[in-house]
Protein backbone atom coordinates (compact mmCIF):
# COMPACT_ATOMS: atom_id res chain seq x y z
CA UNK A 1 0.00 0.00 0.00
CA UNK A 2 1.44 3.32 -1.09
CA UNK A 3 2.23 5.47 1.89
CA UNK A 4 2.44 9.27 2.74
CA UNK A 5 4.24 11.48 5.42
CA UNK A 6 3.78 14.41 7.71
CA UNK A 7 5.69 16.25 10.42
CA UNK A 8 3.31 16.95 13.70
CA UNK A 9 4.07 19.23 16.15
CA UNK A 10 2.37 18.60 19.76
CA UNK A 11 3.54 20.75 22.79
CA UNK A 12 3.69 18.93 26.05
CA UNK A 13 4.74 20.53 29.29
CA UNK A 14 5.83 23.49 27.38
CA UNK A 15 7.95 21.42 25.24
CA UNK A 16 7.34 20.86 21.18
CA UNK A 17 7.23 17.23 20.30
CA UNK A 18 8.04 15.65 16.78
CA UNK A 19 5.55 13.41 15.52
CA UNK A 20 6.72 11.77 12.46
CA UNK A 21 3.72 10.20 10.88
CA UNK A 22 3.34 7.95 8.31
CA UNK A 23 -0.48 6.48 6.78
CA UNK A 24 -1.84 5.32 3.61
CA UNK A 25 -1.92 7.49 0.61
CA UNK A 26 -5.74 6.44 -0.08
CA UNK A 27 -8.52 8.30 1.93
CA UNK A 28 -9.80 6.40 4.98
CA UNK A 29 -10.02 5.45 8.11
CA UNK A 30 -6.91 3.00 9.46
CA UNK A 31 -6.00 1.50 12.81
CA UNK A 32 -3.10 3.71 14.28
CA UNK A 33 0.30 2.59 15.99
CA UNK A 34 2.07 4.52 18.59
CA UNK A 35 5.06 3.86 17.47
CA UNK A 36 8.73 4.07 19.99
CA UNK A 37 12.07 4.57 18.71
CA UNK A 38 15.35 3.39 20.63
CA UNK A 39 17.64 5.44 22.29
CA UNK A 40 18.29 6.86 18.65
CA UNK A 41 15.75 8.55 17.95
CA UNK A 42 14.14 8.95 14.33
CA UNK A 43 16.68 7.24 12.57
CA UNK A 44 16.90 5.89 9.04
CA UNK A 45 16.22 2.46 10.21
CA UNK A 46 13.63 3.42 12.79
CA UNK A 47 11.30 4.65 10.25
CA UNK A 48 11.97 2.64 7.64
CA UNK A 49 10.00 0.00 10.11
CA UNK A 50 7.38 3.14 10.56
CA UNK A 51 7.18 3.53 6.88
CA UNK A 52 6.84 -0.29 6.15
CA UNK A 53 4.04 -0.70 9.13
CA UNK A 54 2.08 2.08 7.74
CA UNK A 55 2.13 0.21 4.27
CA UNK A 56 0.10 -2.17 5.74
CA UNK A 57 -2.60 -0.02 6.15
CA UNK A 58 -1.98 1.64 9.92
CA UNK A 59 -1.68 5.58 10.53
CA UNK A 60 1.58 5.45 12.41
CA UNK A 61 3.08 7.87 15.09
CA UNK A 62 6.61 7.89 16.26
CA UNK A 63 7.49 10.82 19.05
CA UNK A 64 10.66 12.27 19.34
CA UNK A 65 11.14 10.69 22.92
CA UNK A 66 13.93 12.99 23.59
CA UNK A 67 12.31 16.28 23.00
CA UNK A 68 12.72 18.15 26.54
CA UNK A 69 16.75 17.78 26.18
CA UNK A 70 17.36 17.45 22.31
CA UNK A 71 16.82 20.16 19.36
CA UNK A 72 13.58 19.41 17.28
CA UNK A 73 14.89 16.67 14.54
CA UNK A 74 17.40 15.21 15.99
CA UNK A 75 19.27 12.08 15.24
CA UNK A 76 21.67 10.43 17.12
CA UNK A 77 24.25 8.67 15.74
CA UNK A 78 24.25 4.43 16.68
CA UNK A 79 28.33 4.72 17.39
CA UNK A 80 29.98 4.73 20.70
CA UNK A 81 29.21 7.99 21.92
CA UNK A 82 25.73 8.05 20.41
CA UNK A 83 24.89 5.16 22.46
CA UNK A 84 26.54 7.04 25.30
CA UNK A 85 24.53 10.20 24.29
CA UNK A 86 21.13 8.28 24.31
CA UNK A 87 21.42 6.47 27.39
CA UNK A 88 21.98 9.71 29.06
CA UNK A 89 19.10 11.77 27.35
CA UNK A 90 17.14 8.32 28.69
CA UNK A 91 17.83 8.97 32.38
CA UNK A 92 17.73 11.79 32.32
CA UNK A 93 13.98 12.10 31.55
CA UNK A 94 11.57 11.42 34.27
CA UNK A 95 9.09 8.96 33.98
CA UNK A 96 6.18 11.02 34.60
CA UNK A 97 7.53 13.09 30.97
CA UNK A 98 7.34 9.83 29.32
CA UNK A 99 3.58 9.30 30.31
CA UNK A 100 2.58 12.68 29.68
CA UNK A 101 4.09 12.20 26.30
CA UNK A 102 2.05 9.08 25.49
CA UNK A 103 -0.82 10.71 26.77
CA UNK A 104 -0.33 13.47 24.46
CA UNK A 105 0.60 11.27 21.52
CA UNK A 106 -2.26 9.00 22.16
CA UNK A 107 -4.87 11.79 22.71
CA UNK A 108 -3.73 13.64 19.26
CA UNK A 109 -4.44 9.92 17.68
CA UNK A 110 -8.01 9.85 19.40
CA UNK A 111 -8.88 13.14 17.58
CA UNK A 112 -7.16 12.43 14.17
CA UNK A 113 -9.72 11.72 11.31
CA UNK A 114 -7.74 9.32 9.72
CA UNK A 115 -7.67 7.25 12.98
CA UNK A 116 -10.67 4.58 13.47
CA UNK A 117 -12.51 4.94 16.08
CA UNK A 118 -10.74 2.44 18.99
CA UNK A 119 -8.19 1.11 16.97
CA UNK A 120 -4.90 1.82 18.64
CA UNK A 121 -1.79 0.14 19.49
CA UNK A 122 1.51 0.71 20.46
CA UNK A 123 4.54 -0.68 19.17
CA UNK A 124 8.14 -0.01 20.12
CA UNK A 125 11.88 -0.95 20.04
CA UNK A 126 14.69 -1.48 23.10
CA UNK A 127 13.29 1.56 25.65
CA UNK A 128 10.55 2.23 23.05
CA UNK A 129 9.58 -1.68 23.41
CA UNK A 130 9.44 -0.50 27.31
CA UNK A 131 7.38 2.40 26.55
CA UNK A 132 5.21 0.76 24.41
CA UNK A 133 4.28 -1.49 27.09
CA UNK A 134 3.91 1.48 29.92
CA UNK A 135 2.07 3.28 27.04
CA UNK A 136 -0.74 0.55 27.20
CA UNK A 137 -1.42 1.27 30.49
CA UNK A 138 -3.85 3.78 29.06
CA UNK A 139 -7.25 2.94 28.09
CA UNK A 140 -8.03 2.87 24.87
CA UNK A 141 -4.99 0.96 23.52
CA UNK A 142 -6.12 -2.44 22.51
CA UNK A 143 -2.78 -4.13 21.45
CA UNK A 144 0.82 -3.56 22.50
CA UNK A 145 3.59 -4.77 20.65
CA UNK A 146 7.02 -4.92 22.66
CA UNK A 147 10.20 -5.87 20.65
CA UNK A 148 13.44 -6.78 23.22
CA UNK A 149 11.77 -4.01 25.74
CA UNK A 150 14.70 -2.84 27.82
CA UNK A 151 14.22 -2.47 31.94
CA UNK A 152 10.48 -3.91 32.16
CA UNK A 153 12.62 -6.43 34.91
CA UNK A 154 14.54 -4.17 36.31
CA UNK A 155 12.36 -0.71 36.43
CA UNK A 156 15.49 1.17 34.60
CA UNK A 157 13.86 4.04 31.65
CA UNK A 158 14.22 6.74 33.10
CA UNK A 159 15.60 9.72 35.84
CA UNK A 160 13.59 7.37 38.47
CA UNK A 161 12.66 4.00 38.64
CA UNK A 162 9.70 3.44 36.54
CA UNK A 163 6.63 0.48 38.29
CA UNK A 164 5.43 -0.97 35.28
CA UNK A 165 6.39 -4.41 36.00
CA UNK A 166 4.32 -4.07 38.91
CA UNK A 167 1.83 -2.20 36.90
CA UNK A 168 0.82 -4.85 34.78
CA UNK A 169 -2.19 -6.26 36.18
CA UNK A 170 -3.68 -2.38 34.72
CA UNK A 171 -3.16 -3.27 31.14
CA UNK A 172 -6.00 -3.91 29.51
CA UNK A 173 -4.42 -4.71 26.09
CA UNK A 174 -3.39 -7.67 24.18
CA UNK A 175 0.77 -7.62 24.15
CA UNK A 176 2.75 -9.34 21.83
CA UNK A 177 6.26 -9.60 23.55
CA UNK A 178 9.71 -10.18 21.17
CA UNK A 179 13.07 -11.37 22.65
CA UNK A 180 16.33 -12.21 21.42
CA UNK A 181 17.72 -14.94 22.97
CA UNK A 182 21.50 -13.68 23.00
CA UNK A 183 20.07 -10.04 24.46
CA UNK A 184 22.80 -9.16 27.40
CA UNK A 185 19.66 -6.10 27.97
CA UNK A 186 17.06 -8.55 28.90
CA UNK A 187 19.28 -11.64 30.05
CA UNK A 188 16.97 -14.89 30.49
CA UNK A 189 16.37 -14.03 34.20
CA UNK A 190 15.07 -10.95 33.44
CA UNK A 191 12.73 -12.41 30.41
CA UNK A 192 11.24 -14.85 33.48
CA UNK A 193 10.61 -11.91 35.92
CA UNK A 194 8.52 -10.41 33.25
CA UNK A 195 6.76 -13.54 31.92
CA UNK A 196 6.08 -14.46 35.91
CA UNK A 197 4.46 -11.31 36.18
CA UNK A 198 2.47 -11.12 33.25
CA UNK A 199 1.41 -14.96 34.19
CA UNK A 200 0.07 -13.40 37.21
CA UNK A 201 -1.78 -10.66 36.22
CA UNK A 202 -3.48 -12.68 33.77
CA UNK A 203 -2.81 -10.74 30.83
CA UNK A 204 -3.47 -11.78 27.29
CA UNK A 205 -0.44 -11.90 25.77
CA UNK A 206 2.19 -14.01 23.45
CA UNK A 207 6.20 -14.20 23.73
CA UNK A 208 8.25 -15.15 20.95
CA UNK A 209 12.00 -15.43 21.27
CA UNK A 210 14.69 -15.62 18.43
CA UNK A 211 18.17 -17.00 18.00
CA UNK A 212 19.31 -12.93 17.69
CA UNK A 213 20.62 -10.71 19.73
CA UNK A 214 19.25 -6.60 20.93
CA UNK A 215 18.29 -4.27 18.55
CA UNK A 216 18.42 -7.44 15.68
CA UNK A 217 15.88 -5.82 13.93
CA UNK A 218 18.07 -2.13 13.16
CA UNK A 219 19.18 -2.87 9.86
CA UNK A 220 22.65 -0.30 10.31
CA UNK A 221 24.22 -3.04 12.60
CA UNK A 222 26.27 -5.60 13.01
CA UNK A 223 23.00 -7.43 15.27
CA UNK A 224 21.18 -6.89 12.33
CA UNK A 225 19.00 -10.48 11.63
CA UNK A 226 17.39 -10.40 8.61
CA UNK A 227 15.92 -13.40 8.84
CA UNK A 228 14.87 -13.26 12.93
CA UNK A 229 13.53 -10.05 11.75
CA UNK A 230 11.47 -11.29 8.59
CA UNK A 231 10.01 -13.91 11.28
CA UNK A 232 9.26 -11.34 13.82
CA UNK A 233 7.19 -9.13 11.24
CA UNK A 234 5.13 -11.33 10.21
CA UNK A 235 4.09 -12.15 14.06
CA UNK A 236 4.04 -8.75 14.41
CA UNK A 237 1.37 -8.15 11.06
CA UNK A 238 -0.37 -10.98 11.94
CA UNK A 239 -0.88 -9.90 15.86
CA UNK A 240 -1.90 -6.38 14.68
CA UNK A 241 -4.79 -7.36 11.98
CA UNK A 242 -6.79 -8.48 14.72
CA UNK A 243 -7.09 -5.13 15.93
CA UNK A 244 -9.75 -3.67 14.27
CA UNK A 245 -12.01 -7.48 15.39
Amino acid sequence: MQIQRCEVGLTVDDSLMRLYVAEPAVPGQYPAILFYSDIYQLGGPILRLADRLAGYGYVVAAPEIFHRLEPIGTVIEPNDLGRLRGNDRAGRTAIADYDADAVAALAWLQGCETVAPGQIATLGFCIGGHLACRAALNPGVKAAVCCYPTGIHSGKLGRDRADTLERLGEISARLLLIFGEHDPHVPPQGRETILQALATASIDHKTLTYAANHTFMRDDGYRYDPAATDAAWVEITTFLASLGA
